[in-house]
């Protein structure tokens, strides 16, 4: 077994966290520094293009992950990731022609798109079930957002300068941090597991629980998984991509659907509207509002650091509220928003005095903050996180990869049509974004099931038990808090029941604190 950082429970935890948060950073960081890129072309549209393809290049990349991933394992394909995000970056600070500024996006955008197809998928198979919402949608996507929150500020600083190769050399500073910090962390035991490396992954399994391998905690969560993996559409050699479209019909998990839940919320992510947001505020807020470059760039970069704040709050909300009631909360908060701004925009283009086009250009920027509180609290983070949650073991990697892709590509399109929507829609271009985010609440309230406090192998019996697509119509699935069947289930998996009544109440109780089974769903008294 690997040599690897002498940390245990959840300081183990927490070193997983940073090495993989840091190694989606760059995707923030990109999108604050990208806009400011140096035009080595005349044509306004080309150069739209040059920063919309480290997007594109991230795609391809989230769809080498799908071949990558299930070989190299977790921690080497981050790794590899990285090596490509530096080469790419290397390229971009050197280049002194528009050739090599193309294939510098491409490449680096290719090194992220292989990052994050992959560390949400490490730290969801690794963290304990009760913190893996908020390691994950919260803290990893924190930083995603702190290199956001960096980029908007360091453009800041050198916007009167002019300055461009300072600023892309930075993220090469991630770099340093994620080669320096993955080889010395713990490979995802599930991916152990599935490579038959069962004491390798049990090693694991009990530092990250900092408990005694041969612990029954431990024991029974490895025989979990290695359960997982010997049932149909689990093995990671067994099901080829041609098969994938009839396991739906099957009694084992439904694979298309299950992917298919992994994309859609990643599209819907970019669909929110953020990535006119994240991309072109300063443009929105010149062309659109208004204000003069240098005051939209400072604007830009005070909501970026709103945004920070605002993800952190997802962190106890994405557990205590769940996936659902997040994600339609917070599209709700979207698609209001975006409705204001919609308004606000349309009476600043009328012929209103000037004190009062003033105002409702200030309360357009209101509304562009709010947008970013209510899309860092809900869908920020779990759309990054819920292909991971969703699939099953062998689909994990795919999934995480085809829901990357889906992220980038569309993201490619929007940023895109942004700019030629700005001018050639003004303040009907919102009215897009509204209509989307609004129409996010019921679809998320049909399709999706709950994931929080739930195993990564209890979602295999959601599924399993839930062929149809709508989700709402199932207690167990809809419910916010972990279902009592689930948890009856490990008990009986642990041998409780065949214990004496005084050892079965002790058992359970030390168990409470293994599990957050104070977040139980008695379904039988339960609405969906």
């Amino acid at each position: 077994m690997a040599p690897y950082l002498p940390a245990k429970g959840h300081h183990l935890t927490l070193l997983l966290t940073v090495a993989t948060a840091t190694a989606m950073a760059p995707l923030g960081y990109d999108q604050a520094i990208s806009p400011t890129l140096p035009p080595l072309t005349p044509n306004p549209a080309l150069h739209r293009t040059i920063a919309a393809l480290y997007p594109l290049g991230s795609f391809l990349g989230a769809l080498a992950a799908l071949y990558l991933g299930p070989s190299l394992g977790r921690k080497q394909t981050v790794l590899l990731g990285t090596g490509v995000l530096a080469a790419g970056a290397v390229l971009q600070v050197s280049a002194f022609d528009l050739g090599q500024m193309v294939v510098g996006r491409v490449v680096a955008g290719v090194g992220s798109g292989v990052n994050s197809a992959t560390a949400p998928v490490w730290l969801a198979e690794t963290v304990r079930v009760r913190w893996r919402g908020g390691f994950v949608g919260g803290g990893v996507f924190g930083f995603l957002l702190g290199g956001l929150v960096l980029g908007s500020w360091v453009v800041y600083g050198f916007s009167t300068s002019g300055e461009w190769r300072a600023p892309v050399a930075v993220q090469l500073v991630f770099v340093v941090v994620v080669v320096a910090m993955v080889p010395w962390l713990p490979e995802s035991p599930r991916w152990l597991i599935a490579e038959d490396r069962i004491d390798e992954a049990n090693a694991i399994l009990a530092n990250l629980e900092d408990k005694d391998r041969f612990d029954p905690f431990v024991i029974t969560q490895s025989k979990a998984i290695q359960r997982a993996v010997q049932v149909r559409c689990e093995r990671q050699d067994f099901l080829p991509w041609r098969d994938v479209p009839h396991e739906q019909a099957t009694e084992s998990a439904s694979c298309l659907r299950r992917l298919a839940l992994g994309m859609g919320v990643q599209a819907m992510q970019q669909l929110s509207g953020v990535s006119v947001t994240s991309y072109y505020l300063p443009l929105v807020l010149t062309q659109s509002v208004g204000l003069s470059e240098h005051h939209s760039h400072l604007l830009a970069a005070c909501s970026s650091a709103s945004y920070l704040l605002s993800s952190l709050i997802s962190v106890p909300v994405v557990e205590r509220w769940g996936r659902r009631k997040t994600m339609m909360y917070s599209a709700l908060g979207q698609g209001l928003c975006f409705t204001g701004i919609t308004i606000c925009l349309r009476y600043d283009e009328t012929h209103l005095d000037s004190e009062l086009r003033c105002r409702f250009a200030e309360a357009s920027v209101a509304f562009f903050f709010l947008f970013y509180v209510f899309f860092g609290v809900g869908w920020q983070g779990i759309p990054w996180l819920y292909p991971a949650e969703v699939n099953s073991l062998s689909m994990r990697t795919r999934s995480a990869a085809l829901g990357a892709a889906t992220n980038w590509i569309v993201s490619f399109a929007v940023v895109e049509v942004t700019p030629r929507g700005i001018s050639g829609l003004g303040w009907r271009f919102c009215i897009i974004w509204t209509v989307l985010n609004l129409a996010f609440v019921p679809a998320v309230y049909l399709f999706c099931p709950e994931t929080a406090g739930r195993t990564l192998e209890d979602m295999d019996r959601v599924f399993q038990d839930n062929q149809g697509a709508f989700m709402f119509r199932n207690a167990e699935a809809a419910c916010s808090k972990r279902p009592r069947r689930y948890i009856e289930m490990e008990w009986e998996e642990r041998g409780v029941s065949t214990m004496p009544s005084q050892l079965q109440s002790i058992f359970k109780a030390t168990m409470a604190a293994d599990n957050p089974t104070e977040r139980l769903c008695d379904t039988s008294h339960s609405a969906p």
